[in-house]
C-alpha cells in the first residue's frame, strides 16, 4: 500500500502561486538592496518605528526630570520592560548612562558616520548587527540634560537585542501578518477561478476515462474550452464514439452468428438422433460422442446469445423495488435442487432496486458456477447486507478459490483459467461475463474475492431501495438439502 502523501491539483496550484509570491518578493528585495542600497532591516522595523521613537521621547523626558545618579536604574527599567539592553552615549560613543562596556567597532563606525548629520528627517540614526556579541543594535538621537541649566547636549540612546524577530520592541509582526494575508487572499482570488475550472475539467475527463475503462462508451464530454483540455475532451468523445461502434458491432455480429447457428445445430441434433436409432450398434459410441459435441456447441451458442442480449441492453432499463429473500429463494429452488447444499442467509424485508429478470439470471449463473466448481467442497451460502446506500449480495463457496491476478479477469468474456477449478466441466467462460452485464444493467457492480480461510465469494452490489420504516431482523437460515 502506498502511504506517501499526495497533493491534490488544487493544493499544488495554491502552493505554486504562493511560491511565486515569495520568489517575487525575494527578487525585489535583492534588486532594491544592490541597486538602491536598500536596508531590509530598516524596512522590517518600519512598523515599529513609532513605538521606538515614542519610547525614546519618554526616556528623554524622564532623564530631564531625574537625578543623573538614577539614570542607570531608569534605563534598566525601560530595558526590562521592552526586553532590550538600553544605554546612553554621546556622539563619540562614550557612555553617559547604562552599561559601560565599550561598543563594538562596527557600531562605533555607524555612530561616527551619522554623528555629523544635522538635518535628518528622523531621529532614528542607524540599525546594525554584530556577531561578537550576537546582537542587533538601533540608535536613536535624544536630548540629554547637561550640568548647565536649560542646556542640552546631543546623546544617542542605543538599544541592543539578541534577536530582531523575537523582540517586540524592534519588530512588530502584526502588519506583516496582515500584508501576508492580503497577498495570499489576492493570490487565491486570482488563481481560484482558473484552478477551479482546470480541476473541474480534469476531474470530468478522469471520470469519463474511468467509465470507458469499465466498458461504458456512451459518454459525451462538454467541449466548452478552446485550449488543450478542450481538444482532449473532443478527442475522448471521438474515441468513445468509435469504441462504442466497434464494440456494439462486434456484439451484434456475435449475436447474429450465434442466432444463425441455432437452426443448423438443431437440425444436426435431430439427424444424429435419427442416425442413432437406425445405426449399427458398433457405431453408437461414435454417435454418442458426436451428440456430446453437438450438445457442447448448442450450450456455447446459447451462452453467446445470452451474453449478447445482456450486453446489448440499453442503460435506460427500468428498475423495480425487489425483495431479495424472495428472489434468492426462487433461484436456489430452481438451480440447486435437493441434492445440493445451497443455503440462504438473506434477511427478510431487505429491498434492492434492480430488474428482477436480470437479477435472477445473474444470481443463477453465480450459483450454477459455484455448484459446478465447488459444489463438492462444502455448503454454498447466499447472504446480503446493507452498506450505506447499497445492498451487497454475496455468494460464497468452500472451494479452493482463485489466484489473485485472476480475480478481476474472470468477468471477461471467454476468459478461462490456465489451471482451472473446472476440470472437465465444459464451461466456455461466459457465465460470469453475463453476470457482470446483467448487474451493470441494474446500475450495480460485481466483484469477487478469496475468503480468508478457504473459498471464493462473488459480491453483487445493488442500489438500496429500503423504505424508511423498514427494519432488518436477524437472518433466517434456509437449507435445500
Amino acid at each position: 500500500m502506498d502511504r506517501r502523501f499526495r497533493f491534490t491539483l488544487s493544493g499544488r496550484i495554491f502552493l505554486v502561486s504562493l511560491l511565486n509570491l515569495v520568489l517575487i518578493a525575494c527578487v525585489l528585495a535583492v534588486f532594491m538592496r544592490f541597486q538602491y542600497r536598500f536596508d531590509l532591516r530598516t524596512f522590517l522595523i518600519a512598523p515599529a518605528q513609532d513605538r521606538i521613537l515614542s519610547t525614546a521621547r519618554q526616556v528623554a523626558l524622564e532623564l530631564r526630570d531625574a537625578d543623573p545618579s538614577t539614570w542607570d536604574q531608569l534605563l534598566q527599567r525601560y530595558g526590562d520592560a521592552h526586553q532590550v539592553e538600553l544605554r546612553l552615549v554621546d556622539d563619540d560613543g562614550r557612555p553617559i548612562a547604562g552599561p559601560t562596556s565599550p561598543l563594538p567597532p562596527k557600531i562605533l563606525q555607524s555612530l561616527d558616520r551619522h554623528s555629523g548629520a544635522q538635518n535628518r528627517t528622523s531621529p532614528l540614526l542607524f540599525l546594525g548587527s554584530t556577531d561578537h556579541p550576537d546582537r542587533h543594535w538601533i540608535g536613536i538621537r535624544i536630548p540629554v540634560p547637561s550640568q548647565t541649566p536649560h542646556h542640552h547636549i546631543r546623546g544617542v540612546l542605543i538599544a541592543a537585542a539578541p534577536s530582531l524577530f523575537t523582540t517586540p520592541f524592534l519588530f512588530d509582526p502584526n502588519p506583516w501578518i496582515a500584508v501576508a494575508f492580503a497577498l495570499i487572499l489576492v493570490s487565491i482570488l486570482c488563481w481560484l477561478p482558473f484552478g477551479h475550472q482546470l480541476v473541474r475539467s480534469i476531474s470530468r475527463i478522469n471520470r469519463a476515462t474511468g467509465q470507458i475503462a469499465e466498458g461504458q462508451f456512451k459518454i459525451q464530454l462538454p467541449v466548452t474550452r478552446r485550449d488543450e483540455l478542450g481538444q482532449l475532451s473532443a478527442s475522448i468523445n471521438r474515441m468513445a464514439t468509435r469504441l462504442d461502434g466497434y464494440v456494439a458491432g462486434q456484439k451484434r455480429f456475435l449475436g447474429d452468428a450465434a442466432h444463425e447457428l441455432c437452426s443448423p445445430i438443431a437440425r444436426m441434433q435431430v439427424a444424429v438422433g435419427i442416425l442413432e436409432r437406425s445405426s449399427d450398434p458398433s457405431l453408437r459410441e461414435t454417435i454418442a460422442d458426436l451428440n456430446d459435441d453437438l450438445q457442447h456447441m448448442s450450450n456455447l451458442v446459447n451462452d453467446v446469445l445470452s451474453f449478447s442480449k445482456a450486453t446489448l441492453r440499453g442503460p435506460e432499463i427500468a428498475l423495480d423495488r425487489i425483495l431479495l429473500d424472495e428472489v434468492v429463494a426462487t433461484v436456489i429452488a430452481r438451480e440447486a435442487g435437493p441434492a445440493r447444499d445451497v443455503r440462504s442467509a438473506v434477511p427478510q424485508n431487505l429491498w434492492a432496486r434492480a430488474n428482477r429478470d436480470l437479477l435472477e439470471r445473474a444470481l443463477a449463473n453465480v450459483i450454477r458456477n459455484a455448484i459446478r466448481y465447488a459444489g463438492e467442497a462444502g455448503p454454498i451460502t447466499v447472504s446480503a447486507t446493507r452498506h450505506q446506500q447499497q445492498i451487497i449480495l454475496s455468494v460464497a463457496d468452500c472451494g479452493p478459490g482463485l489466484p489473485d491476478p485472476d480475480l478481476d479477469r474472470i468477468f471477461d468474456p471467454f476468459y478461462r483459467l490456465d489451471t482451472s477449478r473446472e476440470g472437465g466441466s465444459g464451461g466456455v467462460g461466459l457465465g460470469l461475463a453475463i453476470v457482470k452485464s446483467c448487474v451493470e444493467a441494474c446500475r450495480g457492480s460485481v466483484a469477487c474475492r478469496n475468503l480468508p480461510q478457504r473459498g471464493l465469494a462473488v459480491e453483487i452490489a445493488l442500489p438500496s431501495a429500503e423504505h424508511p420504516a423498514t427494519t432488518v431482523p436477524a437472518p433466517v437460515e434456509m437449507q435445500t438439502s
